[in-house]
């Protein structure tokens, strides 16, 4: 991405964590969250973190890219396992024709805390042949999990040599979050309520508090201060 091109991820799954939202930008700011963040699940079968028993198996991913054109671009796939890295490969086949490899993982301290997390998109170029194609999904198939890479303190750069031998790094950007939430976009939400759900506001607590699902960042708003937000867009 470049420039203030944007994209949104969100998977609605039929799993309890509920919906999940993502967003980034061309500067490396992302924020993200979960709907029911305390979903507490035994280990599945392989002794890892139950993402499928999370998600669910039944539901949509969807993204949606700002490319600063007239209408954003968007694709959906149906979720296909519930583990993220196979849907997200799936989404790549079948919305944007485009083989690809991923891999997404966590690693969860014993306090609930995140110990390690990371991940890769590594997609094919025209004209690889058979051998060459091969020889990545050998390498692959032979990759120990991320979040264990990570946790020992190997970087990206070394996963993908793992991967695909001798690499040229061509641009590194950071990744950090950062929320857009801001009084004056809680108050234009307020706004597009409008006046009749506004007043009933008053009327039932004589305020209003807005949290941010991003930040938690908490907004109040007394009688009089939703008094003025009517004022000033009356007619």
């Amino acid at each position: 991405m470049k420039g203030n091109e944007s994209i949104t991820v969100q998977i609605k799954g039929n799993g309890p964590i509920g919906h999940i939202v993502a967003d980034a930008n061309a500067s490396g700011e992302v924020r993200g969250y979960v709907e029911n963040p305390a979903v507490d699940l035994p280990l599945n079968e392989r002794g890892k973190l139950d993402v499928a028993g999370a998600v669910g198996t039944d539901g949509f991913l969807y993204v949606i890219k700002d490319l600063g054109m007239k209408e954003p671009y968007r694709g959906s796939v149906p979720i296909v396992s519930g583990e993220l890295g196979e849907d997200f490969t799936y989404y790549f086949a079948k919305s944007e024709q485009t083989p690809s490899a991923v891999g997404v993982g966590v690693l969860v301290d014993v306090d609930c805390s995140v110990k390690a997390a990371g991940g890769f998109i590594i997609q094919l170029m025209p004209g690889l042949s058979d051998e060459e194609i091969s020889f990545f999904e050998s390498r692959l198939s032979n990759l120990a999990p991320v979040s264990a890479l990570i946790d020992e303190g190997k970087d990206l750069e070394f996963i993908l040599r793992e991967i695909l031998g001798d690499i040229h790094v061509l641009e590194k950007t950071g990744v950090y979050f950062r929320c857009k939430c801001s009084r004056e976009r809680v108050e234009k939400m307020l706004i597009s309520l409008g006046e009749a759900e506004i007043r009933n506001m008053i009327e039932q607590d004589g305020k209003a508090e807005i949290v941010c699902h991003f930040c938690n960042e908490s907004y109040r708003f007394n009688e009089e201060q939703l008094l003025e937000i009517i004022k000033a867009n009356e007619g």
